[in-house]
């Protein structure tokens, strides 16, 4: 086996050439917010700028290696590229197909906000990438999604621009809830963009670059802290991947969160 270093160093090499363009990075960028809450004003509670070699792993576990869904979660399947920008890669691996993710499960969880990151999403078909929030409670049932809720700000199953945003609810079995929407942003297809989610504890709204794109209290809305996850997938939702050239990337330049802060009074 190749030394550690020769392997991160070479997966960026790789993802930089075969994205074909320069990055543009994202570090200092000011995001379009939308209005605060009545009295309050939006501070910077969390964020992660994806700057350096190596992912910070006091603010992200990487996720693997175990099977998931028609794939395999892999630990080295998930880095920074050394360009300010952390790189998920789909790949084919002898037999298999094994795809990155990561999330900040007991590193940082928090409830309500504004999440947003900024993303350049895959070409190749048979995967997709994620950018969602999750909390243990979503398998309780019996008071709707207040105890949790899977909250899909972005998912990009298609390569034709059309994108999804959905919750889950009160399980995975047979009690399971679900809403959700689907929408075409052609331009998405090209270059960063970035998807972002306001949630209040009355609903949730969702956007794309800064527009809105769907708003909505179905669920019950989540009460509980939950915890930020960028994956990718593989599986048929996202077409064959048989017939995918790879390796494959999904690239975030960064994840920022605002906290809705009380004014103070001058």
């Amino acid at each position: 086996m190749r030394p550690r270093k020769w392997f991160f160093a070479g997966l960026a090499a790789l993802a930089l050439a075969g994205a074909g363009c320069v990055h543009t990075p994202g570090r200092g960028a000011k995001d379009s917010l939308p209005p605060p809450p009545a009295g309050t004003k939006w501070e910077l509670a969390w964020a992660d700028e994806f700057e350096g070699a190596v992912l910070d792993e006091t603010k992200w576990n990487r996720l693997g290696d175990w099977p998931r869904r028609d794939g395999y979660w892999v630990r080295e399947d998930a880095c920074l590229s050394g360009r300010g920008t952390l790189l998920l890669r789909t790949r084919k691996d002898g037999e298999r197909y094994t795809c990155g993710a990561v999330n900040t499960r007991g590193k940082f969880e928090h409830a309500f906000g504004y999440y947003v990151a900024r993303c350049k999403l895959p070409r190749q078909e048979g995967h997709w990438p994620a950018f969602w929030l999750m909390a243990d409670g979503v398998n309780t049932v019996g008071n709707q999604g207040r105890d949790g809720t899977e909250i899909d700000i972005m998912e990009a199953p298609w390569r034709d621009g059309r994108l999804t945003c959905n919750l889950h609810w009160d399980g995975y079995g047979k009690d399971h809830r679900s809403a959700g929407t689907n929408f075409c942003r052609p331009e998405v297809m090209e270059g960063w963009h970035t998807f972002s989610l306001l949630w209040l504890p009355e609903e949730y709204v969702f956007y794309v670059d800064g527009r809105e794109i769907w708003r909505t209290a179905q669920g019950g809305v989540s009460q509980v802290p939950e915890f930020i996850k960028l994956t990718e997938e593989i599986g048929k939702w996202g077409g064959e991947i048989q017939k995918a050239a790879l390796p494959d990337y999904f690239e975030v330049d960064y994840v920022r969160v605002y906290a809705a802060r009380p004014r103070r009074l001058k």
